[in-house]
């Protein structure tokens, strides 16, 4: 292959995914391979898209966000459409993952709490029990 087009296998080689995610990414038209008998051939382009198509999913960012995002790419105003929407949405995936951060760590502390309370009572016990006898 050269190295604009990759085969499916290189594709799934650099960016360590299955066969499987790139046909499901091609079934929800956020990919575009070509087609050389069954062969899937991908471009540079569809390698930008795989990329960031990977960091939205990582960022937690829906399907239908990132495919919205990558369509914005052709407005011809220089991307910048794409990425003030790419910044909206990343501002409102931000304040989200802070929000549940917080209370994971809110929950955490609650749990220590526990397990401290739960370190006494065991330890009492035990050592009503060696009173005993």
């Amino acid at each position: 292959m050269t190295e604009d087009i990759k085969s499916i296998r290189e594709m799934c080689d650099e960016f360590g995914v299955t066969p499987r995610t790139l046909r499901f990414y091609e079934a929800k038209e956020l990919l575009f391979p070509t087609r050389d008998g069954q062969k899937r051939l991908f471009t540079k382009r569809d390698r930008a898209r795989l990329k960031l198509i990977l960091r939205g999913k990582r960022f937690g960012f829906t399907l239908e966000e990132i495919r919205q995002l990558l369509d914005l790419y052709h407005m011809g105003d220089q991307q910048l459409t794409q990425l003030s929407r790419t910044y909206e949405i990343a501002q409102e995936r931000l304040a989200d993952m802070e929000r549940q951060r917080d209370e994971l760590n809110e929950a955490i502390d609650d749990l220590k709490d526990q397990l401290k309370w739960g370190e006494k009572v065991i330890a009492s016990m035990k050592q009503g029990a060696k009173a005993a006898e």
